[in-house]
């Protein structure tokens, strides 16, 4: 993560990885496939930057949680962060996140199979909105009313959230 934060995506070589780790990089190939497992690992890793929201928590505390601690690790790492919107999460500890929000889903009385696709469209929307923030889209909002907005972003999903479950 770090070689990404300091010199952007372009900076994440099997070369500059390897370097960093104090290895060859055909050490690093043992362990990493290719560029692009390489690149899987950083979504991985900005997906599970933070510690999972307490199980005993409401389905709506859970999500807004795991919503606002992505934001936070978006602001950490401005540069790479948009890979989420380009890769799927399909590291085990990216597919946790998503399943945490599936089961929050289904625990809102969102029947199963519509709870993948409804995480689909709120991871999104909340994706989209932080990747919209890091890369300088609201530059021209005060970080308060950022702040506000992605609140408001919360509230409208929630309410969304319980009417697709009201009808599931």
């Amino acid at each position: 993560m770090a070689v990404a934060d300091e010199g952007g995506l372009a900076a994440v070589t099997m070369a500059a990885v390897a370097g960093r780790l104090g290895v060859t990089p055909m050490a690093l190939y043992r362990w990493v496939p290719s560029k692009s497992d390489l690149v899987d690992l950083l979504v991985g890793r900005l997906l599970t930057e933070f510690p999972p929201p307490a199980p005993h928590l409401p389905w709506a505390d859970r999500l807004a949680s795991t919503a606002r601690e992505i934001r936070k690790v978006a602001h950490r790492h401005p540069g790479v962060f948009p890979l989420v919107l380009e890769r799927p999460a399909t590291t085990p500890d990216a597919r946790r996140t998503r399943d945490g929000v599936v089961s929050s889903l289904e625990e809102a009385g969102v029947a199963t199979g519509e709870a993948r696709r409804l995480e689909r469209v709120v991871s999104s929307a909340v994706l989209g909105f932080v990747v919209s923030e890091v890369s300088g889209r609201f530059r021209g909002h005060a970080a308060e009313q950022r702040d506000l907005d992605f609140e408001l972003l919360l509230a409208v999903l929630g309410r969304s959230i319980e009417a697709v479950a009201g009808g599931s």
